[in-house]
């Protein structure tokens, strides 16, 4: 923050801040330096800027003489940062807060004095934060209008390649910062914005970045919870050992794969292949050619040669999903690869070596198998390195909000649920976990349904055997003797291996009753 005399700071997660900063920049004729910054964050950066001011810290001496908070709530911790901003007001230092909001009445009393001028959209209740910064710098914003539009329809006709290429590029951005805590694109979005600099003039590395986005972007992991901190901290942590194997245990669902793959581009290995395979997919007898490939000729059919999962990987990560559903014969040729790291194509003479790192996941009790001498024990001992486990929805429930905003602003004008359509979904314990909670926001949009609670009851209808299965699992016991008796029916049931008839007689009741329980 030591490059400019003037600083721009501005907020994630709305396309609407990126065209604001990139007007005000524009306005300073390139002259500012930009950050994105959350409430949470801002007076603790606000802090820093002070300390650098005063010559402490590692940022020492700085020239920026004047803030520029555009669109970035002041409520995070107001006295914090009422205290920041006289520090640097001591120091000559100008803080100007600009928002389409009025100021809360705790953070205005807190702030009074602080904060040099403000400028709001106090006359017309309609003013987007875009309209005050266009009347704050007296700048025309009509080519800035398309990054109002609704996010969800981002590829319509009447736009131009170029602003769809803008917003690619400031997608981008948000994502790297999410998961990679990489400021630097953010600014650099504004800066093009800001300088009109056309797709084709971008840098190798900005290109590189929305490649990369447009292949990862859709699996991110989404929530703030405790235990989703936890679980992306530790991805950080184990990301960078690239060779040691990591196990994800989870229900379906959760994510699993999305873990996998946040281990993937974390790690050294980020640039080289990651290769997914559902080991549920295909019978034993292909299971072998699809790990390790086939020589021409090693079959009928085989008509040349062919690289198995193995050799694709090479240099990058393998996630074998579903590892409880492998055959045992597969289990000790995949034991023989990890122990010596060489491997033969079927019909093959040839040693062949590569270079994977392999992650693994399954929602199967791998060691109860092992007990029932279903899964190799030595198999088990070399793929159970570092053990993660992805939390069923219902154990973080206070994310469900965060999860269905996400989803709902791509494709809904950017706007959010109302409180009441959130405490609906709230109400429910997802036996399909994140994957069912999309469903339903899913549906909600194909029948054009606002009434969440009709939603849910609907659902819920559609689903109750579902949520049987979910107390079968977490050996709660209703309160409701209707629910109870629903319970008992489909533990009996689940016992006799789904078999009506035979329930229906141990239970001394009609098939119909049984039906109807179900």
């Amino acid at each position: 923050m030591d490059g400019s005399e003037n600083l721009i700071l501005t907020g994630w997660g709305y396309v609407e801040y990126v065209a604001a900063a990139a007007v005000a920049l524009k306005a300073l004729k390139g002259n500012a330096e930009v950050f994105g910054v959350s409430r949470r964050r801002l007076p603790e950066l606000m802090e820093e800027l002070a300390d650098a001011r005063e010559g402490r810290g590692a940022g020492g001496k700085c020239r920026c003489r004047h803030v520029y908070i555009i669109g970035v709530s002041v409520s995070g911790d107001p006295v914090r940062l009422a205290d920041a901003l006289r520090r640097l007001k001591a120091r000559g230092v100008k803080a100007t807060w600009i928002s389409a909001l009025e100021m809360p009445e705790e953070a205005a009393a807190a702030l009074k004095g602080e904060l040099e001028d403000r400028a709001r959209g106090t006359r017309a209740p309609t003013d987007t934060l875009l309209d005050v910064v266009g009347r704050f710098f007296a700048v025309d914003v009509t080519e800035y209008i398309p990054f109002t539009k609704p996010v969800g329809s981002r590829v319509p006709r009447d736009r131009s390649y170029v602003i769809q290429a803008y917003l690619a590029l400031i997608d981008t951005a948000q994502f790297y910062y999410r998961n990679y805590q990489d400021e630097s694109l953010y600014a650099k979005a504004v800066r093009y914005i800001a300088s009109g600099v056309k797709p084709a003039a971008w840098d190798e590395e900005t290109r590189s970045a929305i490649a990369h986005f447009e292949r990862y972007g859709g699996r991110e992991l989404v929530g703030k919870s405790r235990v989703m901190t936890t679980l992306q901290e530790r991805i950080n942590r184990v990301a960078k050992h690239d060779r040691a194997r990591v196990l994800i245990l989870g229900e379906s669902g959760t994510g699993k794969e999305t873990v996998a793959n946040q281990i993937h581009n974390k790690s050294p290995r980020a640039n080289m292949p990651f290769v997914p395979f559902n080991c549920a997919s295909v019978t034993k007898e292909l299971l072998e050619d699809r790990f390790f490939g086939h020589e021409k000729g090693a079959f009928t059919n085989a008509i040349e040669r062919t690289d198995g999962l193995f050799l694709q990987a090479d240099g990058g990560t393998l996630f074998l999903d579903e590892i409880g559903e492998m055959p045992l014969e597969v289990q000790a040729l995949l034991l023989r690869v990890l122990e010596g790291g060489r491997f033969m194509r079927v019909g093959g003479r040839e040693e062949l070596k590569c270079d994977v790192r392999l992650v693994t996941a399954t929602n199967r009790d791998l060691p109860k198998l092992v007990a029932e001498g279903k899964f190799r024990e030595d198999l088990y001992q070399r793929l159970n390195v570092v053990q993660m486990r992805t939390p069923a929805l219902r154990e973080h429930k206070d994310d469900i909000p965060v999860i269905a905003n996400a989803w709902w602003r791509k494709f809904h004008d950017n706007r959010v649920l109302d409180d009441g359509q959130i405490a609906a979904l709230m109400d429910y314990d997802y036996p399909g976990n994140v994957r069912e909670l999309i469903n339903i926001l899913d549906r909600a949009t194909a029948l054009e349904e606002d009434d969440f609670d009709l939603l849910m009851r609907e659902h819920k209808e559609m689903n109750a055997g579902l949520a049987g299965n979910l107390e079968l699992k977490s050996g709660r016991i209703p309160d409701k003797l209707e629910d109870a008796t629903r319970l008992h029916v489909r533990r009996v049931y689940e016992k006799y291996g789904q078999n009506l008839t035979r329930a229906a007689e141990a239970l001394d009741v009609s098939r119909n009753t049984v039906r109807k329980y179900l």
